[in-house]
């Protein structure tokens, strides 16, 4: 039957190298990693993408953290509402983020010693910004602070230093 078979490799020769390519399996790993390239590739960008909305989301608690703070060091609630928003604006260039809408809402109602002052930030960030893909399309993010009011901070109403009573 050994006979046989080489007669027909040598009849065939065309079949037998078939057979014999099928076996092979060089170059099917570059093969797979072509075809898996892509995917990898936006599974690389989609972490990317979840870093940086974390990474905004942190960022945006310490603006909000700071506007709280600045607005509870002002005198009068429009004060307090100014002071907010020009700190936010400035802690958020500092961080690197471009808000195409920033709203700043500050609630210092009661402005006296002891009460809370609570300042919420909107920003609303380009995807494209995001993920360095020019993808379309914004998203919102929103921080709030609450920050309490110095008890021992001074009034308008007390004695100026010096004023000899």
């Amino acid at each position: 039957m050994t006979a046989v078979r080489q007669l027909q490799t040598l009849t065939c020769p065309v079949r037998a190298r078939m057979r014999g390519l099928r076996r092979d399996e060089r170059g099917s790993a570059a093969a797979e990693l072509a075809l898996l390239t892509p995917l990898l590739i936006l599974l690389l960008l989609f972490v990317v993408f979840c870093g940086r909305v974390a990474d905004i989301k942190l960022r945006l608690y310490d603006v909000a953290h700071q506007a709280a703070r600045a607005a509870t060091l002002a005198r009068n609630s429009s004060q307090a509402t100014t002071s907010a928003q020009a700190t936010a604006s400035a802690a958020l260039a500092s961080a690197g983020i471009n808000c195409q809408l920033l709203t700043v809402v500050t609630d210092a109602r009661g402005l006296t010693s002891g009460s809370t002052v609570t300042v919420t930030v909107f920003c609303t960030v380009s995807l494209g910004d995001l993920t360095m893909l020019g993808v379309p399309g914004t998203r919102t993010f929103q921080s709030s602070f609450s920050s309490p009011v110095d008890v021992y901070r001074g009034t308008a109403t007390l004695t100026q230093a010096g004023d000899g009573r």
